[in-house]
């Protein structure tokens, strides 16, 4: 996520440079067929126009289902980090005298491993993601070395090597750690050590995690669907390479203006549609550590702290860094 106040302009041409270069060459070679030939290139910008019309509606609804995605994501893993704070407030508040404080710093431990296993899932690739896996991210340097050792080490600085060794025989790992917790909290009600009142509440919240996480793996598993993505994108085409040949027939008409005009602003309005349906394209995937991704890493590292400071431990992680702009 990107967390300085405005993007650099060079850095937006930069990174939407492609449909730039193309719109230019483009444009371009249809301005030198029309001079070296006699073929009349120009065509009314009324038609042109209308369809303009269409295809700026349909990109906004897909930009706007697009940021819903992206935002019901955010809200989803700040509802993880205030039941994750609630939980653990709940289990430290526990009778000392009927629950020793490592069974609580125990179930604290596999907490924060839930986090980082949920994070980690929700990293994996999917086909229809783009390619900015973890080994790619230059631009976060602190990161992409955090990413790189995997989930495991991540779980086996709270879990030990059996538990670990268990989990990794499932295939969601994730729901597999609420389970235990499940089981540690009826294992404990059962022992008298805590009040039915108490587990109820617990219980709710370990509920409450469990509708978050399937929340997350929703919008995850399924991608926005593919018919809108793509027919927003085939429209942008045939709209945009109709542009030249509207606005030829606009300034080839004018005396005051030279039709080689047709070049520079259509490059412009070729490039502004692409990057808009860009911006879309790359909000529909919210966790797949784009540049403008819900921070999942930089959320994790925040429950983990807080976790971590309320157990009162001394080897607590710090924040991820805000690197060249970027929070991860």
């Amino acid at each position: 996520m990107y967390v300085n106040r405005h993007y650099h302009i060079w850095s937006t041409v930069r990174w939407s440079r492609k449909p730039l270069v193309n719109s230019l060459f483009y444009s371009a070679a249809i301005i030198v067929l029309y001079e070296i030939t006699d073929i009349p290139f120009s065509l009314p910008w009324q038609p042109i126009s209308v369809i303009g019309i269409a295809v700026a509606f349909y990109l906004g609804f897909k930009n706007n289902s697009s940021y819903d995605r992206g935002w019901e994501a955010r809200k989803i893993w700040g509802a993880i980090v205030n039941d994750s704070r609630s939980l653990t407030v709940g289990i430290l508040s526990l009778p000392s005298a009927q629950v020793p404080f490592e069974w609580k710093k125990n179930f604290v431990f596999r907490h924060i491993a839930w986090v980082m296993a949920l994070k980690h899932t929700m990293r994996k690739g999917k086909s229809w993601e783009h390619n900015s896996q973890i080994e790619k991210l230059v631009f976060t340097p602190y990161f992409k070395e955090e990413g790189l050792k995997g989930m495991d080490a991540e779980l086996e600085k709270y879990l030990n090597s059996e538990e670990i060794k268990k989990l990794k025989s499932y295939n969601n790992i994730p729901i597999q750690i609420l389970k235990d917790q499940s089981l540690a909290l009826q294992k404990l009600e059962e022992s008298g050590g805590i009040t039915e009142y108490k587990h109820v509440w617990l219980q709710q919240l370990l509920a409450r995690l469990i509708d978050n996480q399937g929340a997350s793996e929703r919008i995850k598993n399924f991608p926005f669907p593919r018919q809108y993505a793509s027919t927003g994108l085939f429209i942008n085409y045939i709209f945009c390479a109709l542009i030249p040949f509207g606005l030829l027939d606009i300034f080839s008409q004018s005396e005051s203006l030279h039709y080689w005009l047709t070049v520079p602003f259509s490059t412009i309005i070729i490039w502004i549609f692409f990057l808009v349906d860009r911006i879309g394209d790359y909000s529909e995937n919210p966790f797949e550590a784009a540049y403008n991704d819900v921070p999942i890493s930089s959320i994790s590292r925040v429950i983990e702290i807080d976790l971590l400071e309320m157990l009162e431990e001394k080897d607590i992680p710090k924040p991820y860094p805000v690197e060249n702009g970027f929070l991860m």
